[in-house]
């Protein structure tokens, strides 16, 4: 049975959320008996809003689980989860669908475009979808941001890794997500092309006001974050503060390398 759990802090002006998301003594469980597995084990947590949180831990701590339930992919075991000022885990699945829609954009490291569309109808297929036409202003100020006006009527055969990806960061960005959620969105990528779309990341932070979650095992990539959150056997251990690469990399030698569920 969920337990209920104090609302995330709330301030700001007009007296809005000071986060974006938050856990709230989640738990995550599979199976049972001697087969229960803990993939999350009583995670409290705050994500800052208009802030680029990374997250980390060797494999089976439980990071894509942590990311997969804040997004409303995966539902708890116990706890609660809240997106603004909307706790979702209670939430059927029609309107949680909705939710993640409407307030939800996601990076995956597979860039999931349709082959048949060029970019730009790549990066509307989603409000198009839902019968929304798109801020014209704000989406040319996105394109512009991740650097793809000259690449819209391409289609994806016809664009490198990194472009695909750039327009997948686009898709997301569109339609002006609270949040936006990324699994090993550089995965796929060589290191150049990577850091192009980390860096495209972290302007949408810094320029667009846009609050980015990104699960990933690369202390470089994390070093574009404000904020790295470390899990162990499913539990945040750690978190720091202005990262560098080589910080994370130190910090990352000190866990155990051991885990559940990845």
């Amino acid at each position: 049975m969920t337990t209920a759990v104090a609302h995330p802090r709330t301030g700001g002006s007009g007296g809005r959320t000071a986060v974006a998301a938050a856990a709230r003594q989640v738990l995550k469980a599979y199976g049972s008996g001697e087969t229960r597995v803990v993939a999350l084990d009583r995670v409290d947590v705050d994500i800052a809003r208009g802030a680029f949180t990374a997250i980390m831990g060797p494999s089976g701590s439980g990071k894509s689980t942590l990311m997969h339930c804040l997004a409303g992919l995966d539902s708890v075991s116990g706890g609660q989860i809240w997106v603004g000022d909307q706790e979702i885990t209670s939430l059927k699945d029609k309107k949680l669908t909705q939710l993640r829609r409407d307030r939800i954009g996601f990076i995956f490291q597979a860039y999931n475009l349709l082959p048949t569309l060029n970019g730009l109808e790549n990066i509307t297929l989603p409000m198009d979808i839902a019968g929304r036409k798109p801020d014209r202003e704000w989406l040319d100020r996105v394109i512009e941001t991740v650097g793809l006006s000259g690449r819209l009527k391409h289609r994806p055969n016809e664009l490198s890794g990194g472009q695909q990806q750039r327009v997948a960061v686009a898709r997301a960005l569109a339609s002006r997500p609270e949040i936006i959620f990324g699994d090993e969105p550089t995965g796929n990528l060589d290191s150049r092309a990577g850091a192009e779309v980390l860096g495209f990341l972290r302007r949408s932070v810094d320029e667009l006001g846009q609050t980015m979650v990104m699960v990933t095992h690369d202390p470089v990539a994390a070093s574009y974050a404000d904020r790295v959150l470390y899990l162990a056997d499913g539990r945040i251990v750690d978190e720091m503060q202005r990262p560098t690469a080589e910080a994370v990399l130190d910090r990352m030698k000190h866990f155990d390398t051991f885990g559940r569920v990845s």
